[in-house]
């Protein structure tokens, strides 16, 4: 499955952290992704007092590209992902945003645009006051995948 998102043509991008970005659990069929702080264009910030929902929006469809990436990286095909389970958002807000869910949306719409039926999934967002390095927002995911 080859994905263009917008202007994206979905690289395998490298890891960059020292945790393997994806495990098994519960069984053969269920990865994890932890959560990722996405590219410095993105750090630095916090909702509702540098950025607004439509960045933070944008900030969550970053992560959600990179989850997809590191799907692929493990899988190979993006055909085997039979499902994105969960979806669990973080961002890193000022005390008085709530806005939290409307920024997930960026990673929830995109996992269902390029999975379709598959990519619907439970999801919870979080306002937290930071996040690893100030990014804007992180994402850990929940994903069937067939053997």
């Amino acid at each position: 499955m080859k994905i263009n998102c917008g202007s994206f043509i979905l690289p395998c991008l490298p890891v960059l952290r020292r945790l393997p970005p994806i495990y098994r659990q519960c069984g053969p069929g269920i990865l994890s992704l932890p959560p990722w702080v996405p590219p410095p264009v993105v750090l630095w910030i916090k909702l509702g007092r540098d950025l607004g929902i439509e960045e933070g929006y944008e900030a969550a469809r970053l992560a959600a590209i990179r989850v997809i990436a590191e799907l692929k990286s493990v899988v190979g095909d993006l055909d085997r992902i039979e499902r994105i389970v969960k979806v669990t958002g973080y961002v890193n807000s000022a005390p008085d945003f709530g806005g939290q869910p409307k920024v997930i949306n960026g990673a929830s719409e995109l996992f269902r645009n390029v999975f379709g039926e598959k990519g619907e999934h439970a999801r919870v967002a979080f306002g937290t006051g930071a996040l690893p390095d100030n990014a804007a927002v992180e994402i850990d995911v929940i994903a069937y995948v067939k053997d």
